[in-house]
């Protein structure tokens, strides 16, 4: 079986001036706190192992101590066989990172029905402005072109629609940041501001990857407590150190991910504010490269989640 990439299942310090980001690399298992909700992982963080063996991967993950996942793709899986094998792990599936650019949203609402999920999650609605690497090449991606206030606009636009189908089909739209919505506007706002404030308060729910908010030079405990209601879910990701914050999502100045609990981000106040602004899942979710192995990284973020619960 062959799991795609993100794009494909789509288709997939100096100081910032954050509270929420730390200058040393020191583990910071101590200063988790699972926010009194079910330990969670984004799939996307095992797809190695997914392919080779998807029931006995789904298992493990059960038998490290997560009882959510969020999808990311099904593999060679009808989604009807894949909600089975979740529920043959004992594992819920709230939300899925669906291919919401698809030109029909009918049956990729029918597939999170199917899944039993509540929120229909968009990964990325703009990676197809990020340039393909050249034929029979490896290495990062060329960096995607920046969006400007107009492509944020429209982007906004776009996730309305979304929103509005979403609702229609019984089911709730939440939009997934990286982290080139930190692209700084003329008047000195994110454009991930934009996405926030042009879109409808119902209709749209944001899930916050707090490692690439964080790695854009942004805080998502300002977002929690300017929005209080607009945010459902987490991505709980680190990254290596940062010299200073990065917006490119390709390139060699791509931020590079790591164990929970060894990189920048300080998530004790993140964790404390999200449960204040009401988030209801959190995913671990993981980025190349892996320090050990992709599993090996699963029980390491499962352990910094239950690490104060």
């Amino acid at each position: 079986m062959r799991l795609h990439t993100r794009r494909e299942f789509l288709a997939t310090s100096r100081n910032f001036g954050l509270a929420a980001l730390g200058t040393a690399v020191l583990p910071r298992l101590a200063l988790g706190e699972a926010m009194g909700l079910p330990p969670g992982i984004q799939l996307y963080t095992v797809r190695e192992d997914l392919p080779k063996d998807t029931p006995g991967t789904l298992k493990k993950l059960h038998d490290i101590g997560f009882r959510e996942v969020e999808t990311a793709g099904f593999g060679k899986y009808s989604v009807k066989e894949f909600r089975q094998l979740l529920d043959d792990a004992g594992l819920k599936a709230p939300s899925a990172h669906l291919n919401l650019n698809a030109a029909d949203l009918g049956p990729v609402f029918e597939d999170a029905h199917t899944l039993g999920a509540q929120f229909a999650t968009s990964s990325s609605l703009a990676t197809g402005n990020q340039p393909r690497r050249p034929a029979g090449t490896t290495g990062p991606r060329p960096a995607m072109a920046p969006l400007g206030q107009e492509g944020f606009t429209k982007l906004a636009a776009q996730m309305n629609d979304i929103g509005a189908k979403a609702k229609a089909a019984g089911l709730q739209y939440a939009y997934h940041n990286h982290n080139y919505e930190f692209e700084k506007m003329p008047d000195g706002r994110f454009g991930y501001d934009i996405l926030v404030n042009n879109t409808d308060h119902e209709l749209v729910k944001f899930e916050i990857d707090c490692g690439w908010m964080c790695a854009g030079g942004a805080n998502p405990i300002t977002y929690f407590q300017k929005y209080p209601g607009r945010f459902k879910m987490i991505h709980v990701k680190e990254f290596q150190p940062l010299a200073h914050p990065v917006t490119s999502l390709g390139g060699a100045d791509r931020p590079q991910g790591t164990d929970l609990g060894g990189g920048f981000i300080d998530y004790k106040p993140i964790f404390a504010a999200g449960k204040k602004a009401g988030v209801q899942h959190a995913f671990s979710e993981q980025e190349n490269p892996f320090p050990v192995s992709q599993m090996a990284s699963a029980k390491a973020a499962y352990a910094f989640l239950k690490a104060s619960s």
